[in-house]
């Protein structure tokens, strides 16, 4: 490679990650839809079967303007949940499914902004939490804080938010379904 070449190919890589830890996450525009129709419907919580996974359940707290706290997990009673998500007891189903679920089967996000997962904050800013299996991890940014490389710390975002948007839509297909 040539002396010219190499600093311009070096200015490429780096802008290009760069524009990847930047980029809107998968999960942004349903958090944001799904806030939107919690306002509207004026709830604070919704919760769902996983239609992808008949076994798991999902739920999701909502603090308007604030934050959206969800809840995915299988349930060690699941017959209760059916029926609460028959009468329409979302927060009911949230605070079960939190407190008394399969632990190994929980994730549990926290989006600050109720407005999907990012992977890098702005300073002062609160940042997103993830939790899979009792292993949580903080989208700050800060990825060394954590003991991770950047690759392993975007690879953890990325599945992340493919689950995070996954439980997303299914909360949303639920609140069409009760509207």
């Amino acid at each position: 490679m040539t002396r010219v070449l190499r600093p311009l190919v070096a200015v490429f890589i780096v802008s290009l990650s760069s524009t990847a830890f930047a980029q809107e996450s998968k999960s942004a525009a349903l958090a944001k839809q799904l806030a939107a129709a919690l306002d509207a419907a004026k709830l604070d919580s919704i919760a769902a079967k996983d239609p992808t996974a008949p076994d798991i359940f999902c739920a999701a707290l909502y603090f308007p303007n604030s934050q959206l706290l969800v809840v995915s997990a299988k349930y060690t009673v699941p017959q209760l949940l059916n029926d609460r998500l028959n009468k329409k007891e979302y927060r009911d189903t949230y605070i079960d499914l939190n407190s008394a679920s399969v632990p190994s089967t929980k994730v549990f996000i926290q989006d600050a902004a109720a407005d999907g997962l990012k992977s890098k904050i702005t300073e002062n800013q609160p940042f997103d939490q993830y939790e899979e299996g009792g292993k949580p991890i903080a989208f700050d940014g800060d990825w060394k804080k954590q003991k991770m490389n950047e690759q392993d710390y975007m690879k953890a975002f990325a599945t992340a938010d493919d689950k995070y948007s996954q439980i997303l839509a299914a909360l949303l297909a639920q609140l069409k379904k009760t509207s």
